[in-house]
């Protein structure tokens, strides 16, 4: 009799302990359905008005600036951007995808989004691409990826990584502020940069860097040097004018919460890289209101056959609703940079 009270006993009390399982975590049981993936091929364009007369970046003219948008799982976190085909440019993302657009009409036009390194569910660690350089002659794209502080060379089409490196003298780069820009210079050298500080919190302006004699190869050392940037800013993405100078992109968080950016743009010349040394450049602009700021983190220049170039930057919103994706369209004509000294 004892026995049997005691297995009616028991078998309430598991009774109970799963009802109470059952009222403290319901979605256990009734979660809804993970919708699936929105892959559809469609961006949203809308322009951004400009006062009359508006806008410069120092001698750079703002001739249009869109604020691009999508419902594909793909879209966001554009942190590189690389012109690989006539009339296009292609942004690619901290997730590990990519967007190319039709910029010879009078909007930007969606080509395709699709994935640029790895697939869906390789995690972030592997797939945050924060700078890419094209090289026209070759049709090889490199992208830099900083949680592994690796470089990979790409083929244009993006449907397979030829080679993947990690050079030595980037791994003690920190992760999260890892190759964030980087460049293939028209010699055929190439100049990776990291966001981090390398004199610490105290003196925010000097970043390392590495100039590579060739396409960069763990076997091959390269050239470590220190760029000195505008005080608090950080590298996020760089780009070579046909004279052989270069554009670097920079960002400085102002405020974190929400997060607000300002921008900067600066101008340097490779053939002042000295190994050990201090490469510095000159301040060219600053990002200022009326023309959109946000999170610039993506830049590319394409020579016109007038001489002058297009500069177009582009946002990474970083999936926040304070954020945002803008393509910025500038002129400039090379001539009117100021003198490096």
């Amino acid at each position: 009799m004892r026995l049997t009270r005691l297995a009616v006993t028991t078998r309430r009390r598991r009774w109970l302990l799963a009802l109470l399982i059952l009222i403290a975590a319901p979605g256990l049981w009734w979660r809804t359905p993970l919708p699936p993936l929105d892959n559809r091929q469609e961006m949203k364009v809308a322009a951004m008005p400009l006062p009359q007369g508006c806008c410069h970046l120092g001698p750079m003219k703002l001739e249009a600036a869109w604020r691009l948008d999508s419902e594909n799982d793909q879209f966001h976190g554009y942190s590189a951007l690389v012109s690989m085909r006539q009339g296009q440019l292609t942004a690619l993302s901290d997730r590990g995808y990519a967007l190319t657009i039709r910029v010879d009409a009078p909007v930007p036009q969606l080509v395709r989004m699709q994935p640029s390194i790895g697939n869906d569910a390789v995690l972030k660690d592997n797939r945050d691409v924060e700078a890419a350089t094209f090289d026209p002659v070759s049709q090889h794209l490199w992208i830099a990826l900083e949680f592994r502080n690796g470089i990979a060379r790409h083929r244009p089409d993006l449907s397979e990584i030829e080679k993947f490196v990690f050079p030595r003298q980037m791994a003690h780069w920190p992760k999260n502020t890892g190759p964030e820009a980087m460049v293939r210079l028209h010699d055929g050298r190439f100049i990776v940069l990291s966001e981090s500080f390398s004199s610490g919190w105290a003196e925010q302006r000097m970043h390392p860097g590495l100039l590579f004699p060739g396409e960069p190869d763990e076997k091959v050392p390269a050239a470590e040097f220190r760029f000195a940037g505008p005080q608090g800013y950080r590298p996020t993405d760089m780009a070579a004018l046909p004279d052989g100078r270069v554009l670097i992109l920079m960002r400085r968080v102002v405020w974190p919460f929400p997060p607000l950016f300002a921008g900067k743009l600066v101008m340097a010349d490779p053939a002042a890289i000295r190994s050990g040394q201090v490469w510095r450049g000159l301040e060219v602009g600053s990002f200022q209101h009326p023309m959109p700021v946000d999170n610039y983190e993506g830049l590319a220049i394409v020579p016109n056959s007038d001489g002058t170039v297009t500069v177009w930057v582009i946002s990474d919103d970083n999936q926040a609703v304070t954020q945002a994706t803008y393509l910025l369209r500038f002129k400039l004509d090379p001539k009117d940079l100021p003198k490096l000294p």
